[in-house]
């Protein structure tokens, strides 16, 4: 039987939540919510013709400059956004024991989205072979703890690719949408992953999902909401069987997790387009990294205490979060066969 974490406690800690927003207690802060121990370097890849590690697509790294083998988190931007975008985000979860790739599947025309899903399978699959070849020698990827994130129409990729809306050779570990969008108000785009039908999808792996309050909300009657229901994180949510999270940051917007005042025209207008929250983005970002890290460490590593004290008591989280639960079915063995 599912154990599902939807208590009381989480409707009566709504008004400390709200205080914490305001005026943080640091003695509550848990570590993930925190810069980890790690501290990360960047790396920006282009591809090229004439080496055999050339990635498919450009890339940026994230990586511990500490030696050691770590988790690899692959991570699709949302719709017309730069991979450096996420930079703070990125380095967050990167600071506490993970080698994040991130591609930039395209640069100004978007494809169809069946022709990113397949974008996002070649840079799957260069994995094994390129990704060693492009680390400093002391660090080394774990492949066989890999995790698919995306934001926006990137979270809709990281489902698709999952769902094996293309081919792999690729195992993944588990997956984690941020406010993923599969549509707009007039429809869902390619290729048709939602169903409508609860526990649908047919994923065996852990699934976390992520969502916003203010992303299912329009800046005027000629704008489109940027994660519009019936295409959001609610709809992700539903469709995904046990083990799964869901978490809504009740007070902030779809592009609240991108860093403060992203570069060149794309960054102004991902600063305009959507309904975004009045305060700071940085605690958003914190939050959004913090349950990332808690999450997969939950799964991986067997460390379950900072997880689950979020879901049994959100008010710590650094952001005000809604509609917090847990379901988790218990898998024999599950860490060990990692």
């Amino acid at each position: 039987m599912p154990s599902v974490f939807v208590s009381h406690a989480v409707i009566k800690s709504n008004s400390m939540a709200q205080l914490l927003e305001t005026k943080p207690v640091l003695s509550t802060v848990l570590p993930v919510f925190l810069p980890g121990k790690y501290h990360p370097t960047s790396k920006s890849l282009d591809p090229s013709n004439s080496s055999p590690s050339s990635p498919p697509k450009p890339l940026l790294i994230f990586t511990p400059s500490e030696k050691g083998t770590y988790p690899v988190i692959l991570f699709f931007p949302g719709f017309g956004l730069k991979n450096y975008f996420y930079t703070d985000l990125l380095q967050h979860i990167s600071s506490h024991g993970f080698i994040i790739v991130a591609p930039q599947l395209y640069n100004i025309i978007p494809p169809s989205g069946t022709e990113e899903v397949e974008y996002a399978a070649k840079v799957a699959d260069w994995l094994p072979s390129g990704l060693p070849s492009v680390l400093a020698a002391n660090v080394e990827p774990n492949l066989a703890k890999l995790t698919l994130a995306g934001h926006s129409r990137g979270g809709k990729t990281a489902f698709a690719l999952a769902l094996g809306y293309a081919q792999t050779t690729q195992n993944f570990s588990a997956l984690v949408g941020i406010d993923p969008v599969a549509g707009t108000r007039f429809g869902e785009t390619s290729p048709k992953i939602l169903t409508y039908t609860p526990e649908s999808f047919d994923l065996s792996i852990p699934v976390a999902v992520i969502g916003t309050g203010l992303g299912s909300e329009s800046k005027g009657i000629l704008s489109c909401p940027c994660a519009p229901k019936k295409y959001n994180h609610q709809e992700f949510f539903n469709e995904c069987k046990p083990p799964r999270a869901h978490f809504d940051a009740k007070n902030y917007g779809h592009m609240d997790v991108l860093d403060n005042d992203p570069p060149g025209l794309v960054g102004k207008i991902s600063d305009t387009i959507c309904v975004n929250g009045k305060g700071p983005r940085d605690p958003m970002r914190r939050c959004v990294g913090g349950i990332v890290v808690a999450f997969l460490n939950y799964f991986f590593e067997a460390e379950k205490g900072d997880f689950l004290t979020i879901v049994k008591e959100p008010y710590v989280a650094p952001v005000k979060l809604d509609e917090v639960q847990f379901d988790v079915e218990v898998y024999k063995d599950y860490v060990r066969q990692l």
